[in-house]
């Protein structure tokens, strides 16, 4: 069972609907399981970062990273599961589509006794436009194709792993359109389960369905480069001091 944990939200430009999505987690986890927020502010270039400031002046149980410049959100997840005190990650984005009624859901279905395992939402009712869907759609179809990844909403955000598993990945950036693919790939247990989907309030979208498709494209053949140079899994364990590594019959 799990008690504790992470929820690592990272934001760009997001100055009208992060507090309203922190107040819905706040309100969705609280005496329910010990929790803690971590949001990553990627640059922005709004008034994300002082509206953050203000709110932690009431609120401890959010913890706020800045970085000076933009990254990207597979950097910005990294940096929140770094910081992270909980062991167990939940991750969302922080325009507020995700429904954070959704976490304890995705909680119940992660296995604990699992090494290596991920639960990620799937938004069966996607509230995108007709460009969107329809883009969202041809990506699932060519990695089906390419990559044999069957999890049907690879791109949705809302997902539950472990820390140490998360850090035992070969990093990249765009991981986070990957990581079911490479759970999978490094022979883990990914669980897709329905969560609701929400239109967003304030704001728009970061990346354009042209951009999304020419970097998913190119992404593609990399992460089917990593996983043929990857070895895994190593398995080691610490016997008074000394660990003990189990290479492969090559002793690479």
């Amino acid at each position: 069972m799990i008690n504790n944990i992470s929820v690592v939200i990272p934001v760009l430009n997001e100055e009208r609907n992060i507090i309203n999505l922190i107040t819905e987690i706040k309100k969705n986890l609280e005496k329910k399981i010990k929790y803690e927020i971590i949001i990553v502010d990627d640059g922005s270039s709004d008034n994300t970062h002082n509206v953050l400031l203000k709110y932690l002046k009431k609120n401890k149980k959010v913890l706020v990273f800045k970085h000076k410049k933009n990254y990207g959100q597979s950097v910005s997840l990294r940096t929140g599961i770094m910081q992270t005190s909980s062991n167990y990650i939940v991750t969302l984005d922080g325009d507020g589509q995700n429904d954070p009624r959704d976490i304890l859901k995705l909680l119940k279905n992660f296995e604990t006794d699992k090494e290596f395992m991920m639960v990620i939402g799937n938004r069966v009712k996607r509230i995108d436009n007709f460009a969107r869907r329809l883009a969202s759609r041809s990506a699932f179809k060519i990695r089906k194709f390419i990559l044999k990844d069957e999890t049907p909403d690879t791109g949705c955000a809302i997902k539950v792993f472990k820390k140490e598993d998360f850090l035992k990945l070969p990093f990249f950036n765009h991981i986070h359109r990957f990581l079911p693919f490479l759970f999978n790939s490094f022979k883990g247990k990914v669980i897709s389960i329905q969560v609701n989907h929400r239109a967003r309030i304030n704001g728009y979208s970061k990346y354009s369905n042209f951009q999304r498709f020419l970097v998913g494209i190119s992404d593609i053949f990399g992460v089917i480069w990593l996983r043929k140079r990857s070895k895994w899994p190593i398995n080691y364990e610490k016997v008074n001091n000394i660990k003990l590594i189990k290479r492969g019959k090559n002793g690479n």
